[in-house]
């Protein structure tokens, strides 16, 4: 199964996009575990994730974001702009797959 945590700045509209990745990874036959969290909580969270995506409105936390991400070894990036606008899951659980492959 493959965790993947969302962090933006409240939590709630990451949270938006949760069912569409978990449709989309449905539809492929991949089990995966979505979360989403504010962002000042990541360091809390970081560690339930094989993947950690953030939302655009937070891009400016990347460096922090690796930081703490590295030091747990997990991969962190983020979710294209005009993807998380569309909230298209498929994209973004393809994105993860991506990272969590690597």
């Amino acid at each position: 199964m493959l965790r993947i945590v969302l962090f933006c700045s409240s939590g709630s509209s990451t949270s938006m996009l949760n069912s569409r990745i978990e449709e989309a990874a449905k539809a492929k036959g991949i089990e995966v575990s979505v979360d989403a969290y504010p962002e000042a909580q990541m360091e809390k969270y970081v560690e339930e994730a094989d993947v950690v995506l953030l939302g655009p409105q937070v891009k400016f936390i990347l460096p922090k974001a690796k930081k703490i991400c590295s030091e747990k070894g997990v991969p962190v990036d983020v979710i294209n702009p005009v993807v998380y606008g569309m909230m298209d899951g498929e994209k973004v659980l393809d994105q993860a797959l991506s990272m969590a492959n690597k």
